[in-house]
C-alpha cells in the first residue's frame, strides 16, 4: 500500500509550493472515518483513497485535487456530513466530493436510473471543476485493477459501464494511457476467449517483434540523422481492445492486422515534424487515405501529431507519428497538461471553447426529460468521432462521424437550425440527410417561414439537434393539443346542455384542474387534447361539483353509457374509465399477448403489441399502459399464413380442424404456386392467445402442412 509520505513527496517534485497540510489533514480525516472497513480483496478500505491519490499526485494535479481524491468516497461510504467537509478542507473540495457521490437513495430496482442521475450528477459538476471527472477517472481505474475480487455478474456490469462511459470519457480528455488501460482490462472480463487470443498471439511473436521495433527504430533514427533532424525515435505494440476493435470494425483476422507495430517520432518543433514526415514518405511509400494532419487542425482534446501509415522495410504496413515534446506531453496527460486550477478550476478561453461537448451534456440534462435519454446522450456525445468542417468563413467546426448539414445548423444557432430549408457542401447543393466529410465547407440556407420536420429525427445524430427537434415538436404538440383540448370538451359540454365557456369561469371548473392531478386548466386541456383525459371525464367531474339542474340525471346517463362501453372494450387504460379504445390491425393483438397503449390526438388509445415494430417506433411522450380486462368479452380478429402440399380436399381438411378449436373463419384467400405448394392466408376470430396457439399447434400436425405463421409477427 502506497504511503502519505510517497504522495507528499510527488506533490513537491512539480509544486514546491503545494498546500501539504491540506493533503496530511484529508489523509487523517479519511483514515478516521474508514476505521474498520475493508475492501473485497482484505486490504484496509483506506488503501483505495491512497492508491488514487497516488495516481492524482503522479498526473502533477494540485493539492486540493489530492486531498479530494483522498475523501472521495467519505459522503458515500461514512457518517462524514458535508458540513465537516466544508469546514475542515473548504468549499472547493466539498464540491468536488460532493460531485463524485453516487444517487443512492432511488427506488429499488430502477439501476438504469439510478446509474443515469449519477452521471448526470458528475458531469454538472466536472462542468464547473474537470478535478471531479479526473478524480472519477482514476477511481474507476484502481477499481478496475482490482476487480478480479468481484463475482462475475459484477465483474461485466461494472466492466461494461467503463467501456460505454469511463473510457471514452478519458478518450475525450486526451488521457490516453487511462484510455487504453481501462478498455484492456474490461476486454479481458467482458470477452476472455478474444483476449486470451490476441494475448497468445502477440507473446508468441514478442521476440521476433521486439528485434524488428529495435531494427526498424534505430533506422529511422539514423535517417533522421543523416538530414540534420535529432529525434527521440519509440515503438509500441498497439494495445490489445484496439486491435480486437479493428478486427471487428473490418472484418479482419489477426493475421491481416498489419499495423500492430506503431512508431512515434519525437521532435523539437512544427517545422521539423512536417520536414520529418517528408523524409518518412521518401524513405517508405505512403498508403493513401491514411495520412491524417492533426497539427493543423487538432482533435477537440487537444491532442496534435502527424499521422502516416507506410509499406515498411519489409513491405508490411507501419503506422507512425510525428510530434512535438509539448505535443506528446498532452498526448500523454491530456486535459492535465493544459488545465490551471489556481482558479477553481475553470476553463479559460481557448480550452474552454474547446470542451464544448461538455456544454452539449449540459444542454441535453436541460432539454431530456427522462434519464434513459440523457445517458443515451451522453453516449453519443462520447463515442463520436469528429469530423472536421467549415463555414463559408473559414471557422472549423466539429461535429460527430456521420453528421448532416441539420446538425451543423444546430451547431452553428438553434435558430439557424429551425429555420434550415437547405444546405450548400463544398458549393453544390446536398440533401439534408446528406453525411459529411472533413474538409467540407458547409452553407445553410434558411427560410423564416420553415420549421423542423419530424423526419429529421430519422438522419441527425448530434445530442444537440436531436434535443434541439423534440423540444421544437414538443412545444407544437402542446400547442395543438390545448386548441384541440378546448374545441373537444365544448362539443361534450354541449351535448349536456351546458355552455362550456360560461362555465370556464365558474369555481367548480376553476377546482377541476386540481382534481385531475394538474396546476392549471391550460395544463387539464392540453392533456385532453393528448388523449390521457377523456372530455367525458371533464363533464363528469364538472357536473358532480355543480349545482345545475338535472346534474344527477346527466351523471346516471354518463356511468351508464361507460359501463356499457367497458363491458365491450376488454381492455383496460391505467385503470381509466371511458376512454376509446382502437386494436392496432398491424399486429392484431389478442388477449394473452403484452401489450402496450399509443395515445392518438383525439381519437383515444390504439392497442398494439409490445414487440410491433409500430409500436417501437412511437414518441416514448405518447405510450400509456394498457391491460387485458378480466374477463374479455368479445372475439378478435387474426391473420395467419398457411404453406402445404397441394392436395383434393385440402381447404376442407385445414378449415374442418379450425372450427374443431371454437374459431369462426371471416376471411380466406389461397394461392397455387408453381413449385405445386399452395399458400392459404385466413383470418380467423379467436378469445385468446391459447386457443389461437391450439390452432397452429394442431395445423402443423397435419402431414401436408409445412408451416403455420401469425401474421403481424415481427421477426426474430
Amino acid at each position: 500500500m502506497i504511503r502519505i509520505n510517497d504522495i507528499i513527496e510527488t506533490l513537491l517534485e512539480h509544486s514546491p509550493d503545494a498546500d501539504t497540510t491540506l493533503v496530511e489533514r484529508a489523509y487523517i480525516y479519511s483514515a478516521k472515518v474508514h476505521e474498520g472497513q475493508m475492501r473485497l480483496s482484505g486490504e484496509p478500505y483506506l488503501s483505495h483513497p491512497l492508491e488514487v491519490a497516488g495516481i492524482l499526485a503522479s498526473m502533477k494535479l494540485d493539492s486540493v485535487c489530492v486531498a479530494a481524491g483522498l475523501l472521495h468516497d467519505v459522503l458515500e461510504d461514512t457518517n462524514a456530513t458535508e458540513e465537516e467537509i466544508r469546514e475542515l478542507f473548504g468549499e472547493q473540495v466539498l464540491h468536488i466530493v460532493r460531485g463524485l457521490t453516487k444517487i443512492s437513495t432511488l427506488p429499488t430496482g430502477s439501476k438504469t436510473i439510478r446509474q443515469a442521475e449519477s452521471i448526470r450528477k458528475m458531469i454538472l459538476a466536472m462542468a464547473d471543476d474537470l478535478r471531479v471527472i479526473l478524480i472519477k477517472l482514476v477511481d474507476r481505474l484502481h477499481n478496475m485493477r482490482t476487480i478480479r475480487f468481484h463475482k462475475e455478474e459484477k465483474q461485466k456490469s461494472i466492466a461494461q459501464e467503463t467501456l460505454d462511459i469511463y473510457a471514452p470519457i478519458a478518450h475525450r480528455l486526451g488521457i490516453y494511457w487511462i484510455k487504453n488501460e481501462l478498455e484492456d482490462i474490461a476486454f479481458k472480463i467482458l470477452y476472455p476467449e478474444e483476449y486470451a487470443f490476441i494475448g497468445s498471439r502477440i507473446r508468441t511473436d514478442d521476440v521476433q517483434r521486439e528485434k524488428y521495433i529495435e531494427t526498424v527504430r534505430d533506422y529511422i533514427r539514423e535517417k533522421l540523422l543523416e538530414n540534420g533532424l535529432k529525434a527521440e525515435v519509440l515503438g509500441r505494440h498497439k494495445h490489445f481492445y484496439s486491435i480486437y476493435q479493428k478486427m471487428k470494425r473490418q472484418n479482419l483476422s489477426l493475421e491481416e492486422v498489419y499495423d500492430i507495430i506503431a512508431f512515434r517520432i519525437i521532435l523539437d518543433t512544427v517545422p521539423q515534424c512536417y520536414e520529418a514526415l517528408g523524409i518518412i514518405h521518401s524513405m517508405w511509400k505512403p498508403i493513401a487515405k491514411k495520412f491524417k494532419d492533426y497539427i493543423a487542425v487538432p482533435k477537440p482534446n487537444f491532442y496534435q501529431s502527424l499521422h502516416t501509415t507506410v509499406f515498411g522495410p519489409f513491405g508490411e504496413r507501419i503506422e507512425i507519428q510525428i510530434r512535438t515534446r509539448e505535443m506528446d506531453l498532452v498526448a500523454k496527460a491530456g486535459i492535465a497538461a493544459h488545465w490551471s486550477y489556481k482558479e477553481g478550476g475553470k476553463a479559460p478561453g481557448k480550452e474552454g471553447k474547446t470542451y464544448a461537448w461538455i456544454q452539449n451534456l449540459l444542454e441535453a440534462n436541460r432539454e431530456l426529460d427522462t434519464p434513459g435519454e440523457f445517458l443515451e446522450s451522453v453516449k453519443l456525445n462520447l463515442f463520436s468521432d469528429e469530423v472536421h468542417v467549415f463555414t463559408p468563413g473559414g471557422d472549423i467546426k466539429s461535429l460527430m462521424r456521420g453528421a448532416t448539414p441539420v446538425d451543423f445548423a444546430y451547431h452553428v444557432h438553434t435558430e439557424v437550425g429551425h429555420r434550415c430549408v437547405g444546405a450548400k457542401v463544398n458549393g453544390k447543393m446536398v440533401p439534408l440527410s446528406h453525411t459529411l466529410k472533413t474538409g467540407d465547407i458547409v452553407e445553410i440556407i434558411t427560410s423564416s417561414k420553415s420549421k423542423p420536420s419530424p423526419d429529421w429525427l430519422g438522419f441527425v445524430c448530434t445530442p444537440k439537434a436531436r434535443s434541439k427537434i423534440r423540444q421544437w415538436i414538443k412545444n407544437e404538440e402542446k400547442a395543438r393539443s390545448l386548441q384541440l383540448g378546448r374545441e373537444m370538451c365544448e362539443k361534450m359540454f354541449r351535448k349536456f346542455r351546458v355552455n362550456f365557456n360560461e362555465a370556464m369561469h365558474s369555481e367548480e371548473m376553476k377546482s377541476l384542474p386540481s382534481a385531475f392531478g394538474f396546476k392549471t386548466m391550460d395544463d387539464l386541456l392540453e392533456h385532453v387534447g393528448y388523449g390521457k383525459v377523456t372530455p367525458r371525464q371533464v363533464v363528469q367531474k364538472y357536473l358532480a361539483k355543480s349545482n345545475i339542474p338535472d346534474a344527477e340525471l346527466l351523471l346516471e346517463k354518463i356511468v351508464s353509457r361507460v359501463r356499457k362501453k367497458k363491458d365491450a372494450e376488454g381492455v383496460v387504460v391505467c385503470g381509466m374509465d371511458d376512454v376509446l379504445i382502437k386494436l392496432a390491425k398491424c399486429c392484431q393483438p389478442v388477449p394473452g399477448d403484452k401489450i402496450a397503449g399509443y395515445i392518438t390526438r383525439g381519437r383515444g388509445v390504439t392497442v398494439h403489441r409490445t414487440n410491433c415494430i409500430n409500436m417501437l417506433r412511437v414518441s416514448p411522450e405518447r405510450r400509456i399502459d394498457v391491460q387485458w380486462a378480466m374477463e374479455p368479452a368479445s372475439t378478435y380478429p387474426v391473420r395467419m399464413r398457411i404453406r402445404a402440399y397441394d392436395k383434393l380436399g385440402l381447404l376442407a381438411e385445414i378449415t374442418s380442424e379450425i372450427s374443431k378449436h371454437g374459431a369462426n373463419i371471416t376471411s380466406a384467400h389461397t394461392e397455387t404456386q408453381a413449385d405445386g405448394m399452395v399458400e392459404i392466408r385466413f383470418t380467423l376470430l379467436v378469445k385468446s392467445t391459447e386457443q389461437l396457439d391450439n390452432i397452429i399447434s394442431a395445423l402443423n400436425s397435419l402431414k401436408t402442412v409445412i408451416g403455420v405463421k401469425r401474421l403481424g409477427v415481427p421477426k426474430d
